[in-house]
C-alpha cells in the first residue's frame, strides 16, 4: 500500500516524498479514506504511530477541494491541542504538508502576547491549530468565527479533558455549528472518554490498531529501587556509569523539575528544565536546544508527555512516577519511535508502590526490577504484579495480651464494661467520580 492508493491528490504526495514518508502506517491506511469520505471518526493508537498525518493529511485535502474561500476572521477548520508545545509541533507538521497547497494555516495558544495572533486572524485562517483556553479567549473578543467552520479535531482528547478543560469544551461546542465533521484521536482512551465521546461525534467509526493502554513495544522498560532522598544522587550515578548522551527526565513537579535541574548545573552537567509555570518562549527555546543536542538533560513536567517528537531520543526517566497511570504511556512514548527503539527507567521510592501497581495493571506488564549496588533502599519497595496487586509479605501473628484488672477491657481505644458491646465504626465507602460532560448551559443554585 501507497499514500497514492489512499486517495491522496498530487501535491500532498509531492510533500510527502520531500519528508521521506513512503508507507502508511495502520492509524494512517485507515483514517486517511475514513476522514476522506466525511466520515466522524475515533481513532487509537500507539504514541508515534503518525496519528497526526492521518488527519491531517484528508483535512488539508478537503479544504483544497473543497468550500468555499475562507473570510475575514474566520476558520475552516480546528484543531484543538492540549498544550502549547504540542501545537506549535502539530501546526509545523501541518505547514509542512501543506507546502504545495493555496492554503493559510496558524497556531494560537496562551503564554504568548494576543495581538499578534488577532492581527493574524483578520484575513482569516483555513486551518487552525489552537488550545481551548486561548481560542475561547479570541473568540470572545470577536477575533475569531466558526460560521464557516467544516471539521473540528480533538488531538489527545483524553488530556484535555484530565487538564481540566471539560467546561472549555463546552463552550467552543456551543459556538461551533451543528453540522460539522468531527474526529478524536489520542494514544488511550478511558471507558469514561468514551462514552463522552459518543455525545460529541455523530456515528462514528472507530479505529483501534492496538491495545488499549500499551506501551510500545520498541521500548526496553524497567525500574531501579530507590530511597526518595537518594534519587538525584542515583540518577547521576545512572547518567555517569551509562554515559547518557540526551535524555529526558520527568518529575512529577514543577519544584521537582527546578530542583533537579539545579543539582545537575551544580555539577556541571548541562541541563534545562520545562514546566507549566515558564514563560512559552522560554520553554521553546529550552526545548530547541534539546533537539539540537545542545542540552544534555531536559527534565519536564508532564507538560512534554504527549506530542513531542524528538528524533531518535535513545532514553526517558522517569525521576517520579506519573500520578495518572496513562501518562506513563506517553511519557515513555517520547522514545522508541517510528520502529525506532528506545529505553525508558523508572527510579521508584516506597510510597511510589500504588502508582506503580496502577500502571502495570494498565500495561497488563510487570515491570522488571533492578537493583543498583550501594543504592538499595532501607525502606523496601513492595512486589507488584500486572493484576494491579500490591504483593505484601505476611506479618508475624501477634501475642494475645494479657487481659488487665478493674473488670473491663481495651477496646478501640476506649474503655467498656465487660458484657458491653462498643458501637461499630461506621463504613464509608469511597465514591469514584465519573467526569460529566454538559454543553448545556449552567443552573445557578436559587
Amino acid at each position: 500500500m501507497t499514500f497514492a492508493t489512499l486517495g491522496l491528490i498530487e501535491p500532498l504526495l509531492r510533500s510527502l516524498e520531500r519528508l521521506g514518508y513512503q508507507t502508511p502506517t495502520p492509524v494512517q491506511a485507515q483514517a486517511i479514506p475514513a476522514v476522506l469520505a466525511g466520515r466522524d471518526l475515533m481513532a487509537a493508537a500507539q504514541t508515534g504511530t503518525g496519528k497526526t498525518a492521518g488527519f491531517a493529511l484528508p483535512l488539508l485535502q478537503l479544504l483544497a477541494m473543497e468550500g468555499p474561500k475562507v473570510t475575514a476572521n474566520s476558520v475552516r477548520a480546528l484543531i484543538l491541542v492540549p498544550t502549547r508545545e504540542l501545537a506549535e509541533q502539530v501546526h509545523e507538521a501541518v505547514r509542512q504538508y501543506a507546502e504545495n497547497l493555496p492554503l493559510r494555516t496558524y497556531a494560537v495558544y496562551g503564554g504568548v502576547s494576543i495581538n499578534p495572533q488577532m492581527m493574524k486572524l483578520r484575513s482569516g485562517v483555513d486551518l487552525l491549530v489552537a488550545t481551548p483556553g486561548r481560542l475561547l479567549d479570541l473568540f470572545r473578543q470577536n477575533a475569531l468565527k466558526f460560521n464557516q467552520l467544516q471539521t473540528l479535531v480533538l488531538d489527545e482528547a483524553d488530556r484535555m479533558l484530565d487538564l481540566g478543560f471539560s467546561e472549555e469544551l463546552a463552550n467552543i461546542y456551543k459556538a461551533l455549528p451543528k453540522k460539522r465533521q468531527t474526529l478524536l484521536f489520542s494514544a488511550t482512551f478511558s471507558d469514561d472518554i468514551r462514552l463522552l465521546a459518543g455525545q460529541m461525534l455523530n456515528d462514528p467509526l472507530s479505529i483501534e490498531v492496538s491495545p488499549r493502554n500499551v506501551a510500545a513495544n520498541t521500548v526496553k522498560q524497567w525500574i531501579v529501587t530507590v530511597d526518595k532522598k537518594r534519587k538525584p544522587e542515583l540518577f547521576v550515578h545512572l547518567m555517569r556509569k551509562g554515559k547518557w548522551k540526551q535524555v529526558l527526565v520527568f518529575a512529577k513537579t514543577r519544584n521537582g523539575v527546578d530542583a533537579l535541574v539545579e543539582k545537575l548545573q551544580g555539577l556541571g552537567i548541562n541541563a534545562d528544565g520545562i514546566h507549566g509555570d515558564k514563560p512559552q518562549a522560554t520553554r521553546q527555546r529550552a526545548l530547541d536546544r534539546f533537539k539540537a543536542s545542545e542540552v544534555q538533560i531536559l527534565v519536564a513536567t508532564d507538560v512534554a508527555a504527549r506530542g513531542l517528537d524528538i528524533e531518535d531520543l535513545p532514553l526517558v526517566v522517569n525521576f517520579d512516577l506519573p500520578i495518572v497511570a496513562e501518562d506513563y504511556i506517553h511519557r515513555i512514548g517520547r522514545t522508541g519511535r517510528a520502529g525506532s527503539t528506545g529505553e525508558a527507567i523508572s527510579l521508584v521510592c516506597a510510597d511510589e508502590v500504588n502508582l506503580l501497581s496502577a500502571i502495570e495493571m494498565l500495561t497488563r506488564q510487570t515491570l522488571k526490577r533492578q537493583n543498583e549496588p550501594d543504592f538499595e533502599p532501607e525502606h523496601r519497595v513492595p512486589d507488584t504484579d500486572a493484576s494491579g496487586q500490591v504483593i505484601k509479605k505476611p506479618k508475624k501473628p501477634k501475642k494475645p495480651k494479657a487481659s488487665g484488672g478493674g473488670g473491663g477491657k481495651r477496646n478501640l481505644g476506649k474503655w467498656v464494661d465487660s458484657g458491653e458491646v462498643a458501637p461499630a465504626e461506621p463504613s464509608i465507602k469511597p465514591v469514584r467520580k465519573v467526569p460529566v460532560f454538559n454543553t448545556g448551559p449552567r443552573k445557578r443554585k436559587p
